[in-house]
């Protein structure tokens, strides 16, 4: 038996709450498109092997040997890519994929929560897990500070993955995607960044919470690009995410600008560099894509396209 998994990728917009003052810490909203996502071929073997891309190789292995019952194994292949480090949840989709595979060779009856869990993802955000599981877009509750117990990334925590409290399918718009050649924050890089700019005053979670509920909820909802659009850019100003845009390169902020200037709204995903736009016009993504690759062959290079969302999870298949 053969199982083939296909993820999708997801745009984290932003952490909501890294002062914890309430007693929650986390939460989250986020986006799944279709692409680029991981594509993998599973079938039972002796021992883990994984064949591919090495990076990811790793993390699956590591996915695999988590699941896998005593005296079982596997032979994953990678058969498609996704960047790592760039801010499209890469390592997330990477586990779940090679836990679920495992997951389907032996019929072990887990649900995407119980594969997230075992292979240790969603700590901090549970927008990758939920992804995976359904797509569309997705707020997520966070996690209880005395729990928690700290301000860290996904990678460094051991929490489970937070509840979901709203998911949408998100509206048929034109979505510019810009992958600059370059890696965001990860690892130490990142657990030093949390320790150093959280807690984050309360006075902009608050405003961050109210352009969401207010502005961003209301806009998937209704499907109102202008107010989708305008809480996108409002967000890059505010909380982490206003810390998170500050470590970056002047080129990434260029191109945040770009984006911004051809579309209704635009911003940065997780800690970058991946940057974002979201449109209801073909010809404005055009434009995008156009002045945003232009920049990216002058400057630091990288690949600028237009994606769609993603209103469904992994496509998890057995193929013979």
């Amino acid at each position: 038996m053969t199982i083939e998994i296909t993820t999708p990728s997801r745009l984290h917009i932003t952490l909501i709450d890294l002062n914890a003052s309430i007693g929650r810490v986390d939460g989250g909203i986020g986006l799944t498109i279709e692409e680029p996502g991981i594509r993998i071929t599973a079938e039972a073997a002796d021992g883990i092997i994984v064949t591919g891309n090495l990076e990811l190789a790793d993390r699956m292995q590591s996915s695999a040997s988590a699941i896998l019952p005593e005296g079982c194994g596997v032979r994953i292949r990678i058969e498609q890519n996704s960047p790592s480090h760039v801010g499209l949840g890469t390592g997330t989709q990477a586990a779940l994929a090679a836990g679920m595979a495992v997951n389907r060779l032996y019929d072990l009856g887990l649900s995407v929560r119980d594969v997230a869990i075992a292979v240790g993802r969603g700590g901090t955000s549970g927008i990758g897990v939920a992804s995976f599981e359904s797509g569309g877009f997705i707020l997520d509750s966070g996690h209880k500070f005395s729990e928690k117990g700290a301000f860290k990334p996904s990678a460094a925590s051991k929490s489970p993955p937070a509840s979901i409290l709203f998911q949408q399918p998100f509206p048929d718009w034109e979505i510019v995607l810009a992958i600059p050649d370059v890696r965001g924050a990860h690892d130490a890089r990142e657990v030093d960044i949390f320790g150093k700019e959280c807690p984050i005053p309360l006075s902009e979670v608050q405003e961050l919470s109210h352009i969401i509920l207010m502005e961003t909820l209301s806009g998937v909802v209704e499907g109102d690009i202008e107010a989708f659009g305008d809480s996108i850019n409002r967000i890059q100003g505010v909380g982490f995410k206003r810390r998170e845009i500050a470590l970056q390169t002047p080129e990434i902020v260029q191109i945040i600008e770009l984006m911004q200037e051809n579309t209704c709204g635009a911003g940065m995903s997780s800690f970058g560099p991946v940057v974002y736009g979201i449109t209801d016009s073909r010809k404005a993504a055009a434009d995008a894509v156009h002045e945003v690759q232009e920049f990216l062959d002058e400057t630091i290079r990288g690949r600028c396209m237009v994606v769609r969302a993603r209103n469904s999870g992994a496509d998890v298949r057995i193929t013979s």
